[in-house]
This record gives structure tokens, C-alpha cells and sequence, in this order.
């Protein structure tokens, strides 16, 4: 096998590939990529069993021909070269000269038979959605999915689409996360449990640029992400998703209207007086049309007013201030509106339209 490529090219391909190499395995052969040169392409294919990706790199098929290498040392080889072409070449022992300018490594390969390819789907359900749209709701989202492996269910998202409306869930036990998007088409109902992992790896990929298309298949096992030149296809979380609307009432004693900005940034001024270990809330006092946020810890205290428009009862209650912040950063609204019914019960941080939801528990707290 002998291939061309430019210097560039191959490294962005090398760097989409990387997001499903395997770091953690007793299997050799997932921390490698397969560079396979058949069919008149080139592409790159990698798979941790669990995620997978193929991405087709621009270039000259000089001899075809296909093989594995180690992914990493390949990425930092190509990552040194300077800005040329690059050479490619095995023979049928494995052997790989790569070269750039004056520049060659020799490497041990693999056979590319000894890789676990990715498995055909059938691709019949599917959506369209614009790439932005799909990097924007994993970015309002992705924050509130549990790293607790213990409960896979929350490790992931819920896609469900219904018609023309796509809704995305995320939960960890302490917050919910709600986003929904209008599609320009009608679809069947589609309700699947998607990894965080790959969504994270997806979003890294995204240009976000608001004219290009993502192709999202489903099947029982599996989702099929497909742009520009890169498929990502990912196993399915089986089980059923939680129930949350019963979660979501729509009962509140006090309304609350503040800027986000200002909130945010006198959220991220108190956390500088919480410690992780200390755990500490925020403490939010709303009454009349002031918000007074306060914090105590071993390190000291903080207090400052915020001015707000109310409606309702007045009301004092704690929050981790990470939650309230993870949300606020992603609402790109000038203004939230906050819901609470009492010290003990979730708010919700929501727009009018309910395009985003984000309930967040309280912390109790003894009153100083």
C-alpha cells in the first residue's frame, strides 16, 4: 500500500479518528487505526467497541492496500512533520516508512483483518438536523449527564422525536436538563437512550456552522451520526428512560425575573468562597424586588444584592452554586425566569415557550 496525503488533511482526519481509540483496553489492536485504501478512498477507521469512526482523508492512492497502526504514535508523528506532503507506505510484513520532506519513521503495523470494523446498520430511520442546532443542544445539555457508571441510564441522553419537535433529556440525580428544537420535517416517534461519551466526542467534531446537514439514523442497538466526510456510530443505552414530566410541574409560589448575566457572574464571585470539600450552598434570599445571594465557609463569607423583578411570596433557598451556573452559562436569553414553590422543592429555570428546562434541587441549610 502506498498513499499521498497532505500534511494537514491527514492530521484532522487522524484527530476526528482518535475520539474512539481505545486508551484503557487488554486488546492491542483497539489503541490502533485502520488506514485503509480500497474502493479509490482513503479513510480512517477506529473503534472502542462501544463508539466507532470512519473518516475519509483527502489524497493519492498510489497501491492500494489496508493496515492498523498504533493510533497515538501515528497522530504525534504527523502532528511533527512540517506542513507537506506525506507518504505512506507498507509492504505485506507490516512494515511502514512514513515520510515528509527528509523526515522518515519506520513502524511495525498490523493486519488490518485482526481490527473489529464497524458493523453495518440498516439505516432506516433517520432524521436531518443542522449541524449547529445539534452542537448547541448537546452544549445545553451534556452537563447534567452522571459520570456514575454504577446507573447507565443517566450516563446518557434521551433523543425522543415527535413530528417535527426533537427533545433532549439529561439528568444525574441533582438536576434535569431539557432542551427542545423544532425540525424543519415530521418524523415517526423515536425515543432512544444515547451515551454521554459519544455526545461529548460528537460536539468536539461539530463545526457548528449553521448550513451543513447531520444525518441521524436509529436502530435498536445503534445510532449513526453522518457529516462532511466523517460517520459516528455509537451503541445504544438500553432500558427505559426515566418518567420526568411527572417531575415537572407546573405549580410555583414565586416568579422570579433577573438578569443572567449579572446572576451569573454574582454566583461565580460566591463560589470563590466554596470549597468542594466544604460543600456549602448559595444561599438566595428573594424578597421584595431584591435577590440577596450570601455564602459562608472556612475561608470566609460573601454577600451581595442583585435587583430583580418578583412576583409572589418571598422565599430563602440553597443551591449548589455549580448547578445554577452550568445552566445559566448555556441560556443565551438577556433575562431568566426563575419558578420556586418553597425552601424544599426544585426550581426551574425556564423561557416562556419552554425550549429549555432546567430543574435543579435545593440544599438544605441552617439559617445563621
Amino acid at each position: 500500500m502506498q498513499i499521498i496525503c497532505n500534511k494537514s488533511d491527514l492530521l484532522n482526519s487522524i484527530n476526528i479518528a482518535l475520539r474512539a481509540v481505545s486508551t484503557k483496553t487488554t486488546l492491542p489492536i483497539l489503541e490502533c487505526v485502520v488506514i485503509d485504501a480500497t474502493n479509490g478512498m482513503i479513510k480512517l477507521i477506529s473503534n472502542d467497541q462501544e463508539l466507532g469512526i470512519e473518516t475519509i482523508v483527502k489524497g493519492t492512492i498510489v497501491e492500494p492496500g489496508a493496515i492498523a497502526i498504533e493510533a497515538k504514535l501515528f497522530a504525534d508523528i504527523i502532528r511533527k512533520f512540517p506542513d507537506s506532503d506525506v507518504t505512506f507506505t507498507s509492504d505485506e510484513n507490516f512494515m511502514t516508512l512514513i515520510q515528509c520532506e527528509k523526515s522518515k519513521f519506520n513502524l511495525m503495523g498490523r493486519s488490518h483483518e485482526d481490527f473489529p470494523m464497524l458493523p453495518k446498520v440498516e439505516m432506516n430511520q433517520s432524521i436531518k438536523i443542522s449541524d449547529y442546532s445539534l452542537k448547541e443542544v448537546i452544549r445545553q445539555t451534556i452537563f447534567s449527564v452522571s459520570d456514575n457508571e454504577s446507573n447507565k441510564i443517566m450516563t446518557g441522553e434521551l433523543f425522543e422525536i415527535s413530528g417535527d419537535t426533537f427533545k433532549v433529556v439529561s439528568l444525574d440525580g441533582h438536576r434535569i436538563s431539557i432542551r427542545k428544537i423544532q425540525l424543519h420535517d415530521s418524523y415517526d416517534n423515536i425515543r432512544v437512550i444515547v451515551p454521554g461519551k459519544t455526545l461529548n466526542e460528537i460536539a468536539k467534531i461539530l463545526s457548528g456552522e449553521m448550513d451543513k446537514i447531520v444525518n441521524i439514523y436509529f436502530t435498536d442497538k445503534h445510532i449513526l451520526f453522518s457529516f462532511d466526510d466523517t460517520t459516528v456510530l455509537s451503541r445504544l443505552i438500553e432500558g427505559e428512560y426515566y418518567k420526568i414530566e411527572q417531575m415537572l410541574s407546573a405549580n410555583y409560589e414565586t416568579k422570579v425575573t433577573v438578569n443572567n448575566k449579572e446572576l451569573l457572574n454574582c454566583i461565580d464571585r460566591a463560589s470563590l468562597m466554596i470549597k468542594d470539600v466544604d460543600k456549602n450552598p448559595i444561599i438566595l434570599n428573594f424578597e421584595n424586588e431584591n435577590l440577596e445571594l450570601k455564602t459562608n465557609s472556612t475561608v470566609g463569607s460573601m454577600k451581595e444584592d442583585l435587583d430583580i423583578i418578583k412576583s409572589g411570596k418571598d422565599i430563602l433557598i440553597g443551591f449548589n452554586p455549580k448547578f445554577l451556573m452550568d445552566a445559566l452559562r448555556v441560556i443565551d436569553d438577556e433575562t431568566v425566569d426563575i419558578y420556586l414553590f418553597n425552601p424544599k422543592a426544585p426550581c426551574f429555570i425556564k423561557d416562556k415557550d419552554e425550549t429549555y428546562i432546567y430543574l435543579i434541587l435545593p440544599i438544605n441549610f441552617n439559617v445563621a
